[in-house]
């Protein structure tokens, strides 16, 4: 059943209604059905398990490897949903849910995660060590991730649980988070774990290692890419949000601002820089995008506002960041497959095994708990008593479009007023060939807040990517690579190759030179073939539309240089959907494909794709391929301007083909943008 709160404020609230009350009842909402669960006041934090074909503890391990697995479950179920216990059992100490005290049983807990020969023991490094038979001496284990959350959830509920405990409790939970806090990590957003465990042991007296903290500090300062955001691994992704953008301002509460003043200065600009553009991420109705990795984490993209409000000098607009985070929060909890069995199901809205990491387990999904840290501000608070603002989409004109362009994460995100959708077009991408997941997660061409990603309907079509099939070899490529080169005269260009791999030189790649810009109800695309081998088949998806009863509809333009299929329909939830995706030069033609268990929003899907063929080895065959992407949020007929925007398409080749020289694409509405490939080369950035 879906969470409908009971306490609103419109006049507070006027986007979503809710309140600082309505953020109790949603996580009480939500722990009563995780202590619906549990059985007794000893047993810990491990929900019923739907998926078990991809998350942990994997079906084929075995012995030790079965334990160690079994005991990072239980950590995580403990931390993650302590996340949303913490903040509530310092609001309400008293408080009881399916017959427990709640802060009893936390603190119990705690101590038994952290006690050796408890059978809820969960392991000191040196521990797990040994069952691994110390095969890797720098191996890092899951349970270091949750000492973090451990960590900040005692210091939200210090009067209740923490201060409760006598000196050799105390000693004991110090002993477990310390055999953590020096040893091995993984060399990116896990540093900060260290670092927390360390400054949280440090404020309660207990020694630590300052080279070690100052390393771990360093490391995290120089991931720093701009623009507020920071390099997570190969990637840029929400982790840069959630764990550097939250992390980084408690450790400079409790460590840097005194211990490392210089290092915590840089913390606290690099967070206010992205307060500059972040609420602009999420779309009208405070949506967030499905992208990139640990997508079961859903509205934990929202406490980077948290986080900036912590700060000595915070520059988050509260009333904005408590519109985005109950937008988002309603975005998920407000549907009816949010949850299975009353948990949160491992999928972004209903269950959705291709978006499941090996990583993850059945209680991975209460990380979305770091909403409910704003939950530690007191009532009276800016974030509580300020009036819900809508930020950007309050200044916007009709069909306005606002564009946001970071440079330093290569993020280009567009919020189109005409649809109330954010969509993010993304560059600096590297994935292996063949992984699939890595490219949905990174590799579309754009994210849009209301359609979220499909995987592959076939083997030849993908949704919002091109796919291309070598006719002589059978062969099919994906393009596992997005090299950045910036907007240039209102046009973003990037380049993607076709199973990149590092032991060939790109001339013996497939690839293609990408150029997009907004329109008022999406994307329009001007992109060339770079082949250096033929004959070859191309197709590329629109967005996945959810198919609950669509209707389909073939247009063509008066004069007959542009078709394009409209679908109209419902979401899930029963939300008036559109879409239509028109092509140009370029492609053969369009068509549609049905599909199931692809989409993240209902079982049942349709995309709309192109298609078109190359075949010459060698010959002056069309360049560039022209297509556009709009959708709405009704069942409003597009017009026909809004179907088929153009009004000349201008190519300096008499060919007409675009195989050099500028492309000047007018619009209907008056609007030209000029196409220019040329001098890419000198500047492609990862």
């Amino acid at each position: 059943m879906k969470f409908k709160p009971k306490h609103t404020d419109y006049s507070l609230s006027p986007y979503t209604g809710l309140t600082r009350e309505s953020w109790i009842e949603a996580g009480k909402y939500l722990l009563t059905n995780v202590f619906g669960h549990i059985k007794s006041k000893n047993d810990p934090v491990v929900m019923p398990r739907i998926e078990t074909e991809v998350t942990y503890p994997h079906k084929n391990a075995k012995g030790n490897w079965r334990k160690l697995e079994e005991m990072a479950q239980m950590f995580e179920g403990l931390a993650r949903s302590f996340f949303i216990a913490a903040p509530l059992i310092h609001i309400e100490p008293d408080m009881e849910l399916c017959g427990y005290s709640v802060r009893e049983y936390y603190r119990n807990q705690v101590l038994f995660a952290c006690t050796k020969g408890h059978p809820n023991f969960v392991g000191c490094y040196e521990d797990l060590q040994e069952l691994t038979n110390f095969s890797d001496p720098f191996r890092a284990f899951q349970q270091t991730v949750e000492t973090c959350a451990l960590v900040i959830c005692l210091e939200n509920c210090r009067e209740e649980i923490w201060e409760t405990y006598t000196k050799e409790e105390k000693d004991i939970v110090a002993k477990f988070l310390l055999s953590y806090a020096h040893t091995n990590t993984v060399p990116q957003n896990w540093r900060l774990f260290n670092m927390l465990d360390m400054a949280f042991l440090h404020k309660e007296g207990y020694e630590i290692d300052t080279d070690v903290m100052r390393e771990h500090a360093q490391a995290i300062l120089n991931f720093y890419a701009g623009d507020g955001w920071y390099r997570d691994g190969h990637s840029f992704d929400y982790y840069s949000c959630w764990a550097f953008n939250v992390y980084a301002p408690i450790w400079n509460q409790w460590y840097g601002y005194k211990q490392e003043p210089y290092i915590a200065a840089m913390f606290e600009e690099h967070s206010n820089k992205l307060m500059e553009s972040y609420g602009d991420f999420f779309d009208r109705d405070g949506y967030t995008n499905m992208w990139g990795r640990s997508n079961v984490y859903r509205n934990a993209a929202t406490s980077p506002f948290d986080g900036n409000l912590m700060l000595k000098n915070s520059s988050a607009n509260p009333g904005l960041a408590r519109r985005i985070a109950s937008g988002s929060l309603m975005q998920f909890f407000g549907r009816e497959d949010f949850l299975e069995n009353g948990i949160p199901t491992m999928g972004f809205y209903g269950q959705f095994t291709p978006l499941v990491q090996g990583y993850s387990c059945t209680e991975s999904v209460f990380w979305l708990g770091k909403a409910f840290l704003c939950l530690h501000l007191p009532a009276e608070h800016p974030f509580w008593t300020e009036k819900e603002n809508n930020g950007s989409w309050e200044t916007l004109g009709e069909k306005e479009v606002k564009e946001t362009v970071l440079n330093g994460p290569a993020l280009c995100f567009t919020n189109h007023n005409a649809n109330g959708e954010t969509i993010l077009r993304t560059g600096k991408v590297v994935k292996n060939c063949g992984d699939e997941h890595g490219m949905w997660n990174y590799s579309k061409l754009s994210y849009n807040s209301k359609y979220p990603w499909e995987s592959a309907p076939s083997k030849e079509i993908e949704s919002m990517q091109y796919v291309l099939q070598d006719s002589t070899s059978g062969t099919v490529e994906k393009c596992n690579i997005t090299l950045w080169h910036g907007r240039k005269d209102g046009v973003l260009y990037r380049r993607q190759f076709f199973n990149y791999e590092l032991t060939k030189e790109t001339m013996w790649m497939q690839a293609l030179n990408l150029a997009d810009f907004p329109v008022e109800y999406g994307v329009f695309r001007v992109d060339k073939l770079r082949l250096y081998r033929s004959p070859v088949t191309l197709t590329l998806g629109a967005y996945g539309f959810p198919d609950n009863g669509t209707e389909i509809i073939q247009e063509e333009s008066s004069d007959g240089r542009a078709k394009a299929i409209i679908l109209m329909g419902h979401d899930f939830t029963g939300q008036e959907k559109q879409l239509a995706m028109t092509i140009y030069d370029g492609w053969d033609d369009i068509d549609v494909i049905f599909s199931k268990g692809t989409n993240p929003d209902s079982k049942e899907s349709v995309i709309v794709y192109a298609k078109t063929a190359r075949h010459k080895q060698y010959g002056y065959e069309p360049f560039l391929l022209i297509s556009q992407v709009i959708t709405k949020e009704s069942l409003e007929d597009f017009t026909d301007d809004e179907l088929f925007p153009v009004s000349e398409i201008i190519y300096t080749d008499k060919e007409k083909k675009g195989g050099y020289g500028p492309t000047e694409i007018v619009m209907k509405n008056g609007t030209k943008k000029t196409i220019v490939f040329e001098g890419m080369e000198g500047n492609l950035q990862l």
